[in-house]
């Protein structure tokens, strides 16, 4: 992939422009920037979708790898019902259509010729389903009173952890298992399991009860239901 000029700016979008008979794809998005670099670029596209999504929260994410970078649009919370497939697709094309504005994309797929500017994804976060079923009424609410950082720093190996709701077929419901390690993105308990810490949006402690949003578009409301059990409390 190389950031070289493409052809003048279309006033098209990007999911707009068909291939010609002989199978080339030519596209130039009008707010295409010739020679920036990848954190310059990203900043860019998430001013601009901030602007022309002003009801959603996005996360942008960047990757470099041969050949190639890429930006990620997270949606973290939007008014809109995701939850059908037909949603899901169709905002995703709005959303990456404002994306492509700010690259090219070269390409003929008949002779596997492809070359663009940057390749773009827009995907749903864990955290937009947390939000939804917030909004429908979310089961077993708790009180955000300790943030995740200060459970991080709070939450000690010899503590407990007690699985009191769970989805449906959950094998550890019920069970209560100490914590042996607590480390910087997980903590290890007994039996040799291991118990991811979530994104902040996805995290709430009263103190006592541990609620991680696990949603997705099966079940927006899916959770894990945690009694924490201090050993110092013992």
């Amino acid at each position: 992939m190389t950031d070289i000029p493409a052809l003048d700016a279309s006033a098209r979008l990007y999911s707009q422009t068909n291939h010609d008979e002989r199978g080339n794809f030519h596209y130039q998005g009008d707010l295409y920037r010739a020679g920036d670099n990848l954190a310059t670029l990203a900043a860019r596209i998430e001013g601009h979708l901030k602007a022309k999504f002003p009801d959603t929260r996005f996360a942008i994410r960047t990757d470099k790898f041969a050949g190639g970078r890429k930006i990620i649009a997270e949606i973290l919370d939007t008014p809109a019902d995701l939850t059908p497939r037909d949603a899901q697709n169709s905002f995703f094309v709005e959303v990456r259509d404002q994306m492509e504005r700010f690259g090219f994309t070269r390409s003929n797929l008949l002779q596997d010729f492809h070359t663009c500017s940057f390749y773009c994804e827009a995907r749903i976060g864990q955290a937009y389903w947390a939000a939804l079923a917030a909004r429908r009424g979310a089961k077993n609410p708790v009180q955000a009173k300790l943030t995740l950082a200060a459970f991080k720093k709070q939450i000690r190996a010899g503590d407990s952890l007690k699985l009191i709701d769970a989805p449906a077929g959950h094998r550890a419901l019920g069970t209560t298992r100490a914590i042996t390690q607590v480390r910087s993105g997980d903590m290890i308990l007994e039996g040799r399991s291991y118990l991811s810490f979530p994104r902040a949006s996805a995290f709430a402690c009263d103190g006592k009860l541990v609620r991680i949003s696990i949603g997705s578009e099966y079940d927006p409301d899916a959770h894990l239901l945690y009694e924490w059990q201090r050993r110092d409390a013992a």
